[in-house]
């Protein structure tokens, strides 16, 4: 049982699949390069956007039209950022349920530091820690577990010893990387199944404890409401 839960955020708490794959292609129309299928977008998220721009545009990084284009992408992005983006079914109430438990929350992104920002403000303005695309020199972003780390110090939340497990806290994700960001953190991993990627994805990178529903994280939290 756990009383800290940190969540990645894109495929776990918000669907924010249809604005970034708008941006992708507003990014590649405006520079003349072909633009991309949903299915190819969902595919190349997860390691942050500017991994996603290498990935959809022609050459990647090597384009010699690579950073204007990227720089397209992000100022487009940034201004329309909850133009479609959701909350999954059930995750708004999952969320206030968990603080009414006294669960410290946080959320740990590959997504500009800025958007995650706005993003968890206008959506989950109970979540405590938000942690975009870290800036500070020295934190690298996910898989490597800086930016958890830094989610739980501010927190108040020791971080796991060399060598051994979270107890008290648990990481929550639906991708590849957020496997490995748990494991290189320290903390076991709840995976869902509602994100970008599906049961057998997951199951090839390691995954062992899945949830198909946001309330069945309930069942994971060890403390009770003391309202």
């Amino acid at each position: 049982m756990y009383d800290t839960f940190i969540f990645d955020l894109d495929g776990t708490l918000l669907n924010t699949l249809d604005d970034l794959a708008v941006a992708v292609n507003y990014a590649l129309r405006t520079h003349d390069m072909p633009e991309r299928t949903m299915d190819e977008v969902r595919g190349f998220v997860g390691n942050g956007v500017r991994l996603l721009m290498e990935r959809a545009i022609p050459g990647g990084a090597t384009n010699p039209r690579f950073e204007e284009t990227f720089a397209t992408f992000r100022q487009y992005y940034m201004e329309h950022s909850l133009d479609m983006t959701r909350p999954y079914e059930g995750i708004p109430e999952i969320i206030h349920a968990l603080k009414e438990r006294g669960c410290r929350l946080a959320v740990v992104s590959n997504k500009f530091y800025a958007a995650t920002q706005e993003l968890i403000r206008h959506f989950f303005p109970e979540i405590e820690v938000a942690i975009g695309e870290h800036e500070a020199e020295g934190i690298r972003k996910k898989p490597a577990p800086d930016t958890v780390f830094e989610a739980l110090r501010q927190l108040g939340v020791s971080q796991p010893t060399a060598n051994t497990q979270h107890t008290s806290a648990v990481y929550v994700g639906d991708s590849d990387v957020d496997l490995q960001t748990a494991h290189n953190s320290g903390l076991p991993c709840i995976s869902v199944l509602w994100g970008f990627r599906d049961r057998d994805s997951l199951l090839a990178h390691g995954a062992t404890t899945f949830i198909s529903h946001p309330d069945e994280l309930l069942s994971f939290c060890g403390l009770h409401s003391q309202l």
